[in-house]
């Protein structure tokens, strides 16, 4: 049936009929205020969009399913080789050999310190038959040395590999801190990397513009585009002074993203980083082409806690850097901030993808959301705001200058200060965590725990008395002949690495964790965990609503709440909180009783021994007589939960020293 035959019948409602109806909803609220929401980078989320023209958009270079990625990293090499086999069979059709010296290694990654460990590691592994991905952070050239004097043993003509070796200097000195030497000799070592890796005829892509470390240290959106791009120019530049023609520099460059829970930007952000390459590309006189786009979901948005939530998220993620248009993925394991993730945790993290691209069929269609206003109006602003971002990097000299002097950083470090801010006063909230936590969730299993994480061998005398390799062509001949990787990393003398600020790397929820943990501390001491008294005024109907909202709030923290049925007058009430385990109580009820009762059941509460006591609810106009009558404190949305919640724990923490 023609849907048109349906609709003709009917007036096509215009946007200003719209607003009509929903003045009259929002009684006078401002609109802006209700309905419109900001991004970090203050672009505006409209509540509606008018449908967009489809505009022609840089896309993928060749329609299909983007490859699955799974990371080994596993410290073992026999685990690593078992990951890796395991993944393959399962579904994967790529791998990302993480090794120790990444930053997303988190005190893990692959123990490859020969070519016979990397060997032993990929036993089975058909190099021509799989894409391969280095994540190797500051040993990037020594890890690109040894995986292609490994394929060369092998027997493999490097052109017919599918192998990203992901160099990424400046990512690795942005999330280290450290750069091995000046940004003019890396620079150069760069260009000739790339002079070696052609004339051995390798083919597939060289370096990385890596987002990770931005992401992961609070950037928004924007400044993560901005700093790829900015990244990206750097090694056009470098490879350019390096003798290298513009053509092959950009054909030698991979970018990354992080995709998170945000679907709508995060669509949006991965289909902008096309569009402002190609940007980049014309301005270089250059006919844009397809870049190659990995994704990984994000690590900053794991949990500890519930992590089972975590499922979740990265299932959002995986949607959005699909329909965005992501080459390649990682999804990063549920269990991943507990630990080393186990097989099944890996297994769930390969089945997102492929229950997403074969049974969902996410892939079908090369761009979804073509002709959508508001994902076409958020790529375009992204687009403005990530270029005018870019512009004032290169103003400063370039993304290694303005590591160097800390204005990026600094710039990073005001959105995270608005980051944290969100999530304490849990605008932000963080399920399982802030909202909705679980106090008597079970353990969950993974292979390695942090704690139990090798720590990394250090350099023997032959390694650190070893001659320095230079040439990336000498590396990979002291590679094939046995050399270890910290004898292929040994700097040559007089070159003195440079330092700068390293950006942070984060988790979210880490403030609400440590809170959880100092509950566990009191529980494991003490046998029982501090808790609130819910001092419930009047019937269910009046304080069921708050005392949910407060338990909510204290459980954040790892404070149990210890709920009722209410009481029959404020004695009562007193006299039960006198029996219970709590120090601290929580006056929950509606705001009409409040006004006749909560003045009197504060005296009471205090009258009990009540050492801190808070009530649900926004104080108004009442806040003074409350506080007279022995409020302390108010719950409410928007409050500094995080504030909140540290000194209740520490009167918890000081009970429990008495």
């Amino acid at each position: 049936m023609d849907d048109d035959a349906l609709s003709a019948g009917f007036p096509t409602p215009s946007r200003a009929d719209w607003l009509a109806l929903v003045e009259g909803v929002l009684k006078g609220a401002a609109f802006e205020k209700r309905l419109v929401s900001r991004s970090y980078d203050g672009l505006a989320i409209q509540p509606l969009y008018d449908k967009a023209e489809v505009a022609a958009r840089p896309g993928r270079a060749a329609h299909g399913p983007w490859r699955v990625s799974q990371r080994v990293d596993d410290p073992r090499p026999d685990a690593a080789n078992a990951q890796a086999l395991e993944d393959l069979e399962g579904g994967a059709d790529s791998l990302t050999l993480v090794f120790p010296q990444a930053p997303s290694a988190r005190g893990f990654g692959m123990s490859a310190q020969t070519v016979d460990d990397l060997d032993a590691a990929l036993e089975g592994v058909m190099l021509d038959l799989v894409h391969l991905r280095l994540d190797a952070g500051g040993a990037g050239r020594q890890a690109a040395a040894m995986l292609i004097a490994l394929a060369e043993r092998r027997g493999h003509a490097l052109a017919d590999l599918a192998i990203d070796l992901a160099l990424d200097p400046i990512g690795a000195a942005a999330a280290a801190g450290r750069m091995s030497a000046p940004w003019e000799i890396v620079a150069e070592r760069s260009a000739q990397t790339l002079s070696d890796l052609g004339a051995r005829g390798f083919g597939g892509r060289t370096f990385l513009a890596d987002a990770r470390p931005v992401h992961e240290a609070g950037a928004s959106e924007a400044q993560e585009l901005a700093f790829v791009l900015a990244s990206g120019v750097a090694y056009l530049r470098a490879l350019a002074a390096g003798g290298h023609g513009l053509d092959a520099a950009r054909d030698a460059l991979a970018f990354q993203l992080v995709a998170d829970a945000d679907e709508f930007l995060g669509i949006a952000k991965f289909r902008a980083l096309r569009a402002l390459w190609a940007r980049v590309e014309e301005a270089s006189g250059l006919v844009p082409r397809p870049i190659r786009l990995h994704a990984e979901t994000a690590w900053r948005t794991t949990t500890r806690r519930d992590p089972w939530v975590n499922l979740l998220r990265a299932t959002v993620a995986t949607f959005s850097a699909g329909v965005g248009g992501a080459d390649s993925l990682v999804v990063t394991p549920f269990t991943a901030a507990l630990g080393l993730p186990d097989a099944f945790a890996r297994r769930v993290a390969r089945n997102t993808q492929l229950v997403l691209l074969h049974e969902s069929n996410l892939w079908r269609v090369a761009d979804p959301a073509a002709g959508s206003g508001a994902f076409e109006g958020l790529t375009e602003a992204l687009c403005e705001k990530a270029w005018a971002l870019f512009q004032e990097i290169e103003a400063e000299g370039g993304i290694v200058e303005s590591l160097r002097t800390g204005s990026l950083q600094e710039r990073i470090r005001t959105t995270r200060a608005a980051r944290d801010a969100a999530v304490a006063r849990r605008k932000d909230a963080i399920t399982g965590v802030s909202e909705f936590p679980f106090l008597d969730e079970k353990p969950v299993a993974v292979a390695m725990a942090v704690d139990d994480a090798p720590h990394p061998a250090a350099p023997s005398e032959a390694d650190a008395a070893a001659k320095p390799v230079a040439a990336f062509a000498d590396l990979v001949s002291a590679a094939a002949g046995g050399a270890t990787l910290a004898r292929l990393s040994a700097a040559p003398p007089g070159v003195a690495p440079v330092t700068l600020a390293p950006l942070p790397r984060r988790r979210d929820a880490e403030p609400y964790e440590r809170l959880r943990d100092r509950s566990d501390a009191l529980l494991a001491a003490h046998g029982r965990r501090p808790a609130v008294f819910l001092a419930n005024i009047g019937p269910l109907s009046a304080f069921n609503a708050r005392a949910g909202f407060a338990a909510n709030a204290f459980e954040a923290g790892g404070i149990a709440a210890l709920s009722n049925d209410g009481f029959p007058d404020h004695a009562a009430m007193a006299e039960a909180f006198a029996r219970s385990d709590a120090t601290i109580a929580c006056l929950c009820s509606s705001d009409a009783l409040y006004e006749t009762d909560a003045a009197a059941a504060a005296k009471a509460m205090k009258h009990a021994g009540c050492t801190r006591l808070y009530l649900a609810g926004r104080p108004g106009a009442h806040e003074t007589a409350w506080r007279e009558a022995g409020v302390d404190a108010f719950v409410y949305m928007g409050v500094d939960l995080l504030d909140l919640l540290e000194d209740a724990l520490a009167r918890a923490e000081e009970a429990a020293r008495a």
